[in-house]
């Protein structure tokens, strides 16, 4: 707390000796937060127009708020639980990646402990606290990315709408697999949903490790149905937790649906007597798009488990069946009855971890002359694919091209992956000995060895007992954070990751001696898929690693990139000067013309043109923030906001913090 109370001194003390000019308007429209991705359909985009491109530089801080829950890592060695990853130690550090909602002048958000607050959104007062009491110790990860907001019409339209209770609730799930309903106006949960206030997400998919299943991503609202997926640990074993997706009524907390993510016209194997599911299907971890007047329901799957070997699961004859069915797809679901109306797949057995990270993002074109309803759904391969959301045809041709063949014994391959033709690709970058990248000669010199000694043919090279690489590596080209759509100029942001991985798997019998290693249970193999670094830690890779990336949705070309971020709070000085450095989050954009991001390795959240990618403002952060912002302007005579969570993640190296910061321009 004196660490934030001395930050934050500093900070007013700046902005009080360095006035700086600026005009703003009250004109204008204003505008709330009421979703995730702002709209039902994604896409990070405000109305708002108050704080503009000439005037962004005068950006100051507003309030913050902060809420307590953080947790510096702890030493796994002491923790009797599998843990995941190289950096073992680091796994329990808490990541706070949050994007609050704003609905009916109250902002609300989750913190990392599944706590959620209710604050006033022009000062940062706390209206309430509910504490579902999730055990955070020592739960894999602790992280929540968002709360959802639903209001009973049935109510509303009573003569007692303001105090009705639960007319207007507020949807968060947890760590633990539940799934809660909570009265907006106090924080009490709403006693007529499920068990007293929640559901339990863990009935029905079998006996699992606590730690395997949670819910970090925001559930959707489609009409009176609460939807949600959840988040299945990675590479722990073959026969995981199952990936259904499910919805329920949103006043009662029946269930009304769901869609077990199997072949078509299968039935699912039951393996124990509480399960309901398949096991060890693909999930949907990532936060899910609704199209209220289409009601369809859009789903970003994951691969199927395990991440890196797939020789069980079923489709060597057919890549169309087996678990990879729905494996790394983004799938419209039919919002009455959960029935799959389509499904386009972006990667065939996908053994790469390069599943379907973000939220399939809504939006409307006019190509030669036809207009599209359109949904654009970025990936981990910084392939975007643009398709029309009422059938899943890609709007420009998407070509089936060969790709490299000879995995390990016991797993098979598709012989071509889906290449989008427009736009093309985000990731165009080759990888050889010749392109290694040092701070030295020295170390340079030794990504060069680690290059030529691994396999690499390109993307979509298989994982090897060699030792592999893969590009991108298993957390982007784009990840969970993107995309933001202008839909006034109809263009996409997205944040692209240029890092290169290593991955390498070991015969079983090895697998106890590998530090570190993914256990891959049930699977002929484990594996380390570490990221391809030189001793000192830096990326085999010329800079930069981290860039912002513009495309036009009207004619699917490239407008602009520009690096993301500095390595000022990842080095020590002198060696600040390297522009574009890893981070975690994604962009929100205004009509106004500028988009707002973190997500790179430094502490600042920055302001840019979206029309030339020109970097128009930086406000320093007390610390990294993995999250997207958000924007709103509630009163005519008030201030637009721009809410950022800041909180370190547990894979970057920041310090772990609790800070909701909001921005805006000085009163006048």
């Amino acid at each position: 707390m004196i660490k934030t109370v001395v930050w934050l001194a500093s900070i007013v003390s700046l902005c009080a000796c360095s006035p700086v000019p600026f005009t703003s308007s009250m004109d204008g429209p204003i505008s709330d937060w009421p979703a995730y991705g702002s709209s039902s359909g994604g896409g990070h985009y405000s109305e708002l127009t108050q704080i503009t491109p000439e005037n962004v530089h005068a950006l100051e801080l507003a309030w913050v708020h902060n809420s307590g829950d953080f947790r510096q890592a702890i030493n796994s060695d002491n923790i009797d639980i599998p843990r995941e990853g190289t950096a073992q130690g680091f796994r329990t550090q808490t990541s706070f990646q949050v994007t609050p909602i704003v609905v009916d002048e109250t902002l609300y958000y989750c913190t990392p402990f599944n706590r959620v607050f209710a604050l006033d959104p022009t000062t940062g007062e706390e209206r309430w606290v509910f504490d579902p009491e999730v055990d955070t110790d020592p739960i894999v990860l602790t992280n929540c990315r968002g709360v959802s907001s639903w209001k009973d019409s049935s109510l509303l339209s009573s003569t007692d709408t303001e105090h009705a209770a639960c007319s207007h609730r507020i949807f968060t799930a947890t760590l633990d697999g539940r799934l809660f309903s909570l009265d907006a106006n106090t924080g009490m949960p709403c006693k007529d949903f499920g068990n007293g206030g929640y559901v339990d997400l863990r009935d029905g998919l079998g006996q699992h490790q606590s730690y395997e299943y949670a819910v970090t991503s925001p559930p959707a609202i489609l009409g009176n149905l609460v939807i949600t997926g959840a988040l299945v640990l990675d590479n722990r074993r073959v026969d995981g937790p199952g990936g259904v997706v499910r919805a329920f009524d949103t006043r009662s907390g029946e269930l009304v649906w769901y869609w077990d993510p199997i072949p078509p016209g299968s039935q699912p194997v039951l393996t124990d007597t509480q399960q309901r599911y398949q096991k060890g299907t693909t999930n949907v971890w990532s936060i899910i798009s609704v199209d209220p007047e289409r009601n369809l329901v859009f789903v970003p799957t994951g691969n199927t488990t395990p991440d890196y070997y797939g020789g069980h699961r079923g489709g060597k004859n057919n890549m169309d069946e087996g678990l990879d069915y729905y494996s790394s797809s983004v799938v419209a679901l039919d919002g009455a009855t959960g029935e799959v109306v389509w499904n386009f797949q972006a990667v065939h057995h996908d053994v790469w971890d390069f599943d379907t990270p973000s939220q399939p993002s809504l939006y409307d074109v006019t190509i030669n002359g036809e207009s599209i309803p359109a949904l654009a759904q970025p990936t981990k391969m910084g392939h975007l694919f643009l398709l029309n959301r009422e059938t899943g045809e890609p709007i420009w041709p998407v070509e089936e091209r060969a790709v490299p063949q000879n995995p390990v014994a016991g797993d098979y391959l598709s012989p071509t992956q889906p290449f989008p033709t427009k736009p093309t690709t985000l990731n165009p970058e080759i990888i050889s000995p010749e392109t290694a990248w040092g701070l030295t000669p020295w170390d340079k010199g030794k990504c060069a060895d680690l290059i030529e000694n691994a396999r690499w043919e390109g993307i979509f090279t298989p994982p090897s007992l060699q030792g592999s690489i893969s590009y991108p590596f298993q957390g982007g080209g784009n990840n969970w954070g993107s995309p933001a759509i202008d839909h006034k100029r109809n263009i996409i942001i997205l944040k692209t990751s240029h890092i290169p991985a290593l991955m390498t798997l070991y015969p079983r019998d090895q697998c106890a001696d590998i530090p570190g290693a993914h256990p891959q249970e049930g699977a002929p193999y484990c594996v380390t898929p570490d990221i391809l670094v030189s001793p000192i830690g830096i990326p085999c890779m010329e800079p930069p690693w981290n860039t912002l990336n513009a495309i036009d949705l009207n004619t699917g070309e490239h407008l602009w990139k520009v690096p993301l971020g500095t390595s000022r709070d990842m080095a020590p000085f002198p060696f600040w000067w390297i522009k574009g450095t890893p981070g975690t989050g994604g962009p929100t954009v205004s009509a106004s013309g500028l988009t707002f991001i973190t997500g790179a390795g430094d502490h600042f959240l920055r302001a840019f043109s979206t029309v030339t990618g020109e970097e128009l403002w930086k406000g320093r952060l007390p610390t990294a923030a993995p999250a997207t912002p958000m924007t709103y302007r509630l009163q005519k005579d008030g201030r637009q906001f721009v809410v950022i969570a800041v909180g370190g993640h547990w894979g970057g190296g920041a310090e772990p913090a609790d800070h909701l910061m909001a921005f805006a321009l000085p009163k006048q």
